[in-house]
């Protein structure tokens, strides 16, 4: 059974406002109530944003409902400081705005009060990025907090948003298909090349590039364990020469002071199939070959599974994002995860990433039937991302089943069968010798960044304002812009050539 790989919500419930329009206005209302609003009020009027908008940011809510998200998320709040979203080199007017925000939060009642009963309140200060999280469950400091000129945002990080039913293991799927014949064909040595693959005119391109001596990272769920072809087996068959390493920023605790690490290993199977799309080896094992099966991989374990509501999956992100824009050899980040909002500190790591020259793909976004109305998601909405969905091989642009669209769209990808949306794109899978089909936007993106690693190993002293230009100008909708898709279908052959 196919596999939604993105934003999988069990249940983005039909509630999309239940509030009365009474509620609704006391909600906006810039009024300062002894009372917190409910969480069901809280995510109603969240639903009606994003319903109305496509996206939701903590900056177009009152001070009553920030705060009341606060309480319902275990009184965490990431704050935005300075005018900048990160330090190439130490500023003092940063570090002063600092400062002088821990020293009004020090001087509070609540801040006084957790000191006496020995709790803590700073969770976290970033070395690299202008953002600490506190603990603080005040609504004049909320208030007194968004009033102040040196601060960029105030966010609920503990918040959970969850109308209806809560997703639950978004995106994962361990199981190995069977994959039928007509979506493959055997290549030399002894792999697979999926069908998607052919007709995006990749195997041509590998006449003239592979992708080697070009790094790809991928942040995601990790990589498995059982997955020999991603470990011992990386150099195998016509792959050769090149480096598999693995990271993990995640930290599977409830608890938001914990600071221990869950290591490097995938326990949902997503980061497994996003790095197998990207960097599996031209094997002889029998097994599906990668886009750039040549290209040297970085993988982050940076979150459990592809939906980023969770405090310890932000901040993994973030540090992720941090680790892999200090890095000169990282030339592509490859992003299949996401929220409908915009979280602040992975916002700034995104441009701290970005100003190193990095080539960030996003994921436009993939869900169930009764949530594509949503639009482009967040990263991919953002400036600094380029924003990938999926499309059918039908002979015209057709959606992809429960993909996301919009003007934020930067390219597509075919990877569905326009007459049989479970038949997407095979791909190594989780156990040794596993095949899955994976499909939705996720797999679009991962495609995506092993072309643009196919196009920076042919042209190694391009810029990436370049590779994008070759993107654009192999893909077949050039120079016109479609609303919904962007440039369109990138043409390997043409990309590389």
């Amino acid at each position: 059974m196919r596999r939604l790989n993105f934003l999988l919500l069990l249940g983005f419930a039909a509630i999309i406002c239940s509030c009365s329009k009474e509620e609704l206005n006391d909600v906006k209302a810039d009024q300062k109530p002894e009372s917190p609003l409910s969480k069901t009020e809280i995510d109603n009027e969240i639903s009606r944003i994003l319903k109305e908008k496509g996206t939701f940011n903590w900056s177009e809510v009152s001070d009553r409902m920030l705060w009341s998200a606060v309480l319902k998320g275990d009184s965490i709040v990431s704050i935005g400081y300075g005018n900048k979203a990160f330090n190439i080199k130490p500023e003092n007017n940063q570090k002063l705005s600092k400062a002088n925000i821990m020293t009004e939060i020090s001087n509070s009642a609540d801040y006084n009060r957790r000191l006496k009963s020995g709790q803590k309140n700073l969770i976290h200060d970033d070395e690299t990025l202008n953002v600490i999280d506190v603990k603080t469950s005040s609504l004049e400091m909320i208030t007194s907090l968004r009033d102040r000129s040196d601060v960029r945002y105030v966010e609920p990080a503990g918040y959970s948003y969850s109308p209806g039913k809560t997703k639950s293991s978004s995106g994962c799927g361990k199981t190995g298909e069977t994959i039928n014949p007509e979506d493959y064909q055997h290549i030399a040595p002894n792999c697979y090349v999926s069908w998607a693959y052919s007709i995006n005119n990749i195997p041509a391109a590998w006449e003239t590039s592979t992708g080697k001596g070009v790094t790809v990272a991928v942040i995601d769920t990790g990589v498995s364990p059982n997955q020999s072809l991603l470990g011992s087996n990386f150099n195998n068959g016509y792959s050769s020469g090149r480096t598999i390493e693995k990271f993990g920023t995640y930290i599977d605790s409830w608890n938001i002071w914990s600071t221990n690490y869950d290591g490097v290993n995938d326990k949902c199977s997503h980061g497994t199939s996003m790095s197998s799309n990207i960097a599996s080896p031209r094997n002889d094992k029998g097994m599906p070959v990668g886009v750039a099966y040549n290209c040297n991989l970085v993988v982050y374990r940076a979150t459990s599974d592809v939906f980023l509501d969770d405090y310890h999956e932000q901040a993994g992100v973030a540090e992720a994002l941090t680790a892999l824009a200090n890095r000169s050899d990282v030339k592509i980040i490859s992003m299949s995860i996401g929220h409908y909002f915009t979280i602040g500190k992975i916002e700034d790591a995104i441009k701290y990433a970005y100003s190193k020259d990095k080539l960030i793909f996003a994921a436009a976004g993939t869900s169930l039937e009764f949530t594509t109305w949503a639009g482009v998601i967040f990263p991919a909405n953002m400036d600094e991302t380029v924003a990938i969905t999926g499309v059918t091989n039908d002979s015209h642009y057709q959606h992809g089943a429960f993909n996301h669209y919009g003007a934020e769209v930067d390219f597509t990808v075919i990877m569905e069968r326009y007459n049989d949306k479970t038949r997407t794109s095979p791909t190594t899978g989780f156990n040794e010798g596993e095949i899955q089909y994976i499909g939705g936007s996720s797999i679009a993106t991962s495609m995506t960044a092993g072309i643009a690693a196919l196009v920076w190993e042919k042209y190694p002293n391009y810029t990436r304002a370049q590779v994008i230009e070759k993107l654009k100008r192999s893909a077949d909708l050039y120079p016109n812009r479609d609303a919904d898709y962007g440039y369109g279908n990138i043409d390997a052959y043409k990309a590389v050539n």
